[in-house]
């Protein structure tokens, strides 16, 4: 404690050299915090952004040219007709057709431009469990409702909706100029393009979009999800035949949520890779900086040292006292990296969530948090070894002289 107490009032006797002794450390700890805290924070609202959270579902759609919706304006479509001939495979529990088209929308007296996604008859329960969706008002579609729609969370609230007015269940809506029953209003779901949607039966879509029996996407249940990278072989086996496409030459896609998740992990493990890197640099200026202010300290503190010798202070009691100066002297710098990375963390989250539409709280991991303090705390004390040492060896008389 002793050693603390002196180490602390040395720092505050240097005054300015010591913030700028801790700038490194500072800058690189604050990397690292703020790095974590905002990666956590955007893989999580990333992956919120598909609406999906079944870890059994298999995303097929066409490929080639897009500038839409997904599956749209493609060269070769997916039709009905692969629909049905995915759900004779033996490890598919069912296939379902499902079409995104980009509809006008026009409630008092104003109109907005959104993502129609079908609702296929029959499967209706199988939908709302993959999207994990629940009405906040009135209901969810059931089987008979022609012309009737459930609306995304947005279009509850006057100011998100677009309409300076929001929408209530019961209300009437004009969907490509066609009148249209909003049966209900979504919870939010924290994504952009869910809360955004229109929810509609595909036999309406079809008849106000004219897609005949083309498909955007099939979304495909596998029995088991150990079955789910055979599921995928055999989706993609059976595609190849009839699309008369060779390996390597498919038109289409099959994804899986793992896929997805390591597209996106590997994209900001690049990322928190290059800041690390940045981090590691500014840790190392911070090291030198230590090393130069403790070795100054060393020559400025001679008489102190040969005051402390003359009272009986041995070698290892001045090694200590220089050692956990340098020590607290980096880890000041990483209880300060740390306050401003959590800071960063948790504005740039917030930041993350007003663009995207999400809803993604800030993670503090304390596990990372503890490791800074202790790394921080080390990395001073071993730059301030060789100082340290040279502060042990002084003689006594001849700092007293100096």
């Amino acid at each position: 404690m002793n050693y603390l107490l002196f180490s602390f009032k040395n720092l505050r006797k240097r005054g300015i050299r010591s913030w700028l002794t801790l700038l490194g450390v500072f800058i690189g700890i604050a990397a690292v915090i703020s790095l974590m805290t905002l990666g956590a924070g955007l893989k999580t609202a990333i992956v919120g952004q598909f609406g999906v959270s079944s870890t059994e579902i298999i995303t097929v759609q066409a490929g080639g040219l897009s500038y839409g919706p997904p599956g749209s304006d493609v060269t070769t479509p997916l039709t009905i007709q692969d629909v049905q001939a995915i759900e004779k495979i033996s490890s598919v529990d069912y296939a379902i057709p499902r079409n995104v088209e980009t509809v006008k929308l026009e409630y008092n007296e104003r109109v907005v431009f959104t993502m129609a996604l079908s609702v296929q008859e029959g499967f209706e329960k199988e939908i709302y469990d993959i999207f994990e969706i629940e009405a906040r008002e009135g209901r969810l579609l059931k089987n008979g409702d022609y012309k009737k729609v459930i609306l995304g969370y947005d279009y509850g609230d006057e100011k998100k909706g677009g309409f300076e007015k929001r929408i209530e269940a019961k209300k009437k809506i004009l969907i490509q100029d066609e009148k249209f029953e909003v049966v209900g209003i979504l919870e939010k779901k924290g994504s952009f393009i869910m809360d955004k949607a229109v929810f509609i039966y595909d036999n309406d879509l079809k008849q106000l979009m004219k897609y005949g029996d083309d498909v955007d996407v099939i979304a495909v249940k596998v029995k088991s999800k150990d079955l789910i990278d055979k599921a995928k072989e055999d989706i993609e086996k059976l595609l190849r035949k009839r699309r008369n496409v060779k390996v390597g030459e498919e038109d289409f896609e099959v994804a899986t949520p793992e896929a997805m998740l390591e597209t996106i992990n590997s994209i900001l493990g690049g990322v928190q890779a290059f800041i690390v890197i940045i981090a590691f640099i500014s840790i190392i200026v911070g090291a030198i900086g230590i090393i130069n202010t403790m070795t100054t300290s060393v020559v400025e503190r001679k008489k102190e040292i040969g005051i402390m010798k003359a009272i009986g202070a041995k070698n290892k009691h001045i090694f200590f006292q220089f050692f956990i100066e340098s020590g607290v002297l980096g880890l000041v710098g990483g209880i300060a990296g740390i306050v401003f990375g959590l800071l960063v963390g948790y504005l740039g989250t917030i930041g993350i969530n007003n663009f995207v539409g999400a809803s993604t709280k800030p993670e503090i991991n304390f596990v990372l948090i503890i490791l800074s303090l202790i790394g921080s705390f080390l990395i001073g004390a071993v730059a301030g070894i060789i100082p340290a040492m040279g502060a042990a060896k002084q003689n006594p008389v001849e700092a007293l002289r100096n």
